[in-house]
């Protein structure tokens, strides 16, 4: 009988096992889901990425520049896809993102050594090491090949993969690490000398690229003819496709940058969206203002101007503020391209500087403006509670943080672009001869043509 009196006692106990234990294969069903979702969106995000470079920026650029030169134009771009990704799997991943210093990251993973499928929990604790490594991957091939613009149809093949190499080594790889690697020096996450918001690369792509574009064009000098023979954009159906694609491309940039599929992207994504519109229309009504009419390079000009400011605070801000960045950047953008450009004279070719400087400088300035704890909590107290993040939410200093960041990227990529090309000019030689930029560098230096119109 006491035995009989005792079995609701262990069958309750049962039942609260099997609760317990139901509850623990729900919680480990759910962070598998959770995994899962986030390596799918991370991995089509890299290769949306990928598609920004080819045939995204490919095309854009390959359409802007006169035909004799669209081939050895659209070859940066693709043959930047190859050398930074073995660069990258070598060396750079683990100078971006290894546990060094506060400018450098060491090489615990060179070769991908340690770079396996289970997660990194320093910077994701869903996703594989890998997928993690393969998405940065590709911001590391689109960011030099951004600089290309700024030196089309008159620099040396050789000077361009050598240059790449050594920008890639001394500007990229180490400014990531200050940025977004544990215990970079400008990591808003971690203990950084400077806490700057960069959600997406506006200070590690934008404006170390655009500056870097800028020194590359002042070094090189003006292309020959400049400003007497007409250079016009040989075919803005391709630039526009390029266009294109970059914008959609944009969303894995930028919401990819969540790191997960999660509420974060999909405000990084309608903020992308919206960004882009905006600026859109801003530098297309400075255009009709201006000139009387709109035009499809302003349009597309506009586009990637709004595409590059929103990305530093893609993840910080909301939508309506992305709207007004966006028309800001359209307007700013236009200004440097048009009226700046002009006035000092310096041949920045596809507009790199004016555009991705230019616009990522004021991006990741309006950044610390509108940065708000109602999208990201990234700072936050003793107690754990979110403190405020930007100037409008009551936090001045962000903006000057924000500042001094842009300000370090910028003298960091200008310094270093301007070594790296006395060398490489010192090694190859920086400029084309002459007579091949006579004949278009497509002949010159590829022995081919983009278009047989003998055929």
């Amino acid at each position: 009988m006491a035995i009989l009196g005792l079995y609701p006692l262990l069958s309750f106990g049962q039942q609260a096992d099997t609760l317990d234990q139901r509850l623990k294969a729900v919680e480990a069903a759910t962070a598998a889901a959770q995994s899962s979702a986030d390596n799918a969106w991370i991995l089509v995000s890299a290769a949306l990425v990928l598609m920004m470079t080819g045939p995204g920026l490919a095309l854009f650029y390959g359409g802007l520049v006169r035909r004799k030169n669209a081939l050895s134009t659209m070859m940066h771009s693709f043959a930047l896809m190859a050398v930074m990704s073995v660069l990258w799997a070598v060396v750079g991943y683990s100078i971006a993102f290894g546990t060094g210093t506060s400018f450098f990251g060491g090489f615990e993973y060179a070769m991908l050594r340690g770079v396996g499928m289970e997660p990194n929990a320093t910077y994701s604790a869903t996703l594989p090491h890998l997928t993690f490594m393969v998405f940065q991957m590709m911001f590391a091939v689109i960011t030099p090949a951004l600089i290309s613009g700024a030196f089309a149809e008159r620099m040396k093949f050789s000077a361009m993969l050598l240059f790449t190499v050594l920008w890639g080594l001394l500007v990229y790889f180490p400014l990531a690490h200050m940025v977004w690697g544990s215990g970079g020096f400008l990591n808003a996450f971690g203990p950084a000398g400077i806490p700057c918001l960069d959600f997406a690369g506006g200070t590690v792509v934008h404006i170390s690229s655009g500056v870097s574009a800028l020194v590359c064009a002042l070094y090189l000098g003006k292309r020959r003819g400049y400003g007497v023979e007409p250079m016009k954009p040989h075919n803005l159906t391709l630039s526009l496709i390029g266009a294109c694609l970059l914008w959609v491309g944009w969303f894995g940039f930028n919401a990819g940058s969540a790191l997960g599929a999660s509420g974060l992207a999909a405000n990084a994504f309608v903020t992308t969206h919206l960004g882009a519109a905006a600026a859109t229309l801003g530098w297309l009504l400075m255009e009709w203002w201006r000139d009387g009419r709109p035009s499809v390079l302003g349009g597309i000009s506009g586009a990637v101007a709004g595409l590059v400011a929103i990305t530093p605070g893609a993840g910080f801000v909301t939508p309506d503020a992305s709207m007004i960045i966006g028309f800001a950047a359209g307007i700013f953008c236009y200004l440097m391209v048009v009226v700046v450009k002009k006035k000092f004279g310096y041949d920045d070719a596809l507009d790199a500087f004016g555009i991705h400087g230019a616009g990522g400088f004021l991006g990741a300035l309006l950044t610390g403006v509108f940065a708000t704890t109602a999208v990201n909590t990234v700072y936050k107290d003793a107690a754990g509670n979110a403190t405020a993040l930007g100037l409008l939410e009551g936090n001045p200093m962000q903006a000057v943080n924000q500042l001094l960041g842009s300000l370090l990227a910028a003298i960091l990529a200008a310094v270093a672009t301007f070594v790296i090309l006395k060398v490489c000019d010192a090694l190859v030689g920086v400029r084309v001869a002459e007579s091949h930029e006579i004949d278009g560098l497509d002949i010159a230096l590829h022995g081919e043509e983009a278009y047989n119109l003998e055929s």
